[in-house]
């Protein structure tokens, strides 16, 4: 069955760096556009960024264009997103997805 596992989150202070990974199985990765999305404490789900299957076209939201960046590995089934200059508004659970499917997530916190 389709799996999306997700890792990389952690705690980091205001203008730091995480990169976080998705590791999927279960279908043919290469296939699907992927997302990431993530979920704020007592705030609804964001999309965050999203690519093409073969990663040519790449997609972002206002709030974190420019810092992360979205990227896979078709060969290793993985899905990235490296986040730079982070926030502490960018503290959440990130998730990624495929059609609407959704690993567990991996917390990211920014903080002092």
């Amino acid at each position: 069955q389709v799996q999306l596992v997700e890792s990389g989150g952690g705690l980091v202070q205001p203008g730091g760096s995480l990169r976080l990974s998705c590791l999927a199985s279960g279908f043919t990765f290469s296939n699907y556009y992927m997302s990431w999305f993530r979920q704020a404490p007592g705030k609804g789900l964001e999309w965050v960024s999203g690519i093409s299957g073969d990663g040519r076209h790449t997609y972002y939201a206002d709030s974190v264009k420019g810092r992360f960046t979205i990227s896979r590995d078709n060969a290793k089934n993985t899905l990235y997103l490296q986040m730079n200059s982070l926030k502490s508004e960018d503290t959440a659970v990130y998730y990624c997805s495929r059609n609407g499917l959704r690993g567990q997530g991996t917390q990211v916190t920014v903080s002092s």
